[in-house]
């Protein structure tokens, strides 16, 4: 895959990962033109940087990999990024390409399906891996068979970092928001999911794929 002259941020929480994706990506011609391991400087490198592609990782500290798609889409609705997640769910992909994302990939795929990722996101097509392309479908076929499919994006948002073990003041700092207005988030994510504690929304994200147990 020739990605000559692809000019790439790159933001994900691990600087491990970060170094293997460089390697791929300039290894291939790409240019790295900005690392980052948080969703918030995600959004002000690329106001810096006017990448072609953001590759971004799902799960980031602060306010996460889909606020960041979120505000970064808000500030240019032309961005290409290709989401990518350490978790094999339908849930994330449904609404990293409903908010706008090009691509989303699993991070087990191979360096030769990145690199192709990459090269179609930044000829602005749509980017889906191959492994999640049947349920994603069916997912979206199937409208909200799932309680975690109603919530909003904001909720879903919430819920991940709670799920994670984020307190909600935590949370509330995160995202910019009020406690209060957190724990009124979280009082409907309750209603909808039918759940009672931490614990429990915990469980639920395990289930689903969401994070790991």
């Amino acid at each position: 895959m020739n990605l000559q002259g692809t000019r790439v941020l790159l933001a994900d929480d691990h600087a491990m990962v970060r170094l293997g994706f460089r390697l791929l990506l300039e290894g291939a011609g790409a240019e790295v033109v900005a690392e980052t391991d948080n969703g918030e400087s995600a959004v002000r490198l690329y106001a810096e940087c006017n990448p072609d592609v953001v590759v971004m990782d799902v799960s980031m500290p602060g306010i996460g990999g889909l606020a960041a798609l979120e505000r970064l889409l808000v500030w240019d609705g032309k961005a290409r990024v290709l989401m990518l997640s350490a978790h094999h769910d339908d849930i994330v992909p449904v609404r990293a390409l409903k908010l706008g994302a090009r691509g989303y990939l699993c991070k087990r795929a191979s360096p030769d399906e990145f690199l192709r990722a990459v090269g179609e996101v930044r000829r602005d097509r749509r980017y889906l891996d191959p492994e999640l392309a049947q349920a994603v479908a069916l997912a979206q076929l199937s409208g909200s068979a799932n309680p975690v499919e109603s919530l909003t994006e904001k909720e879903l948002a919430v819920f991940l970092k709670l799920a994670e073990g984020r307190s909600v003041n935590d949370v509330a700092s995160d995202f910019c928001l009020s406690p209060s207005t957190v724990g009124t988030h979280l009082y409907h994510i309750k209603q909808k999911l039918n759940v009672q504690n931490a614990a429990e929304l915990t469980l639920v994200a395990v289930r689903n794929g969401l994070i790991e147990s």
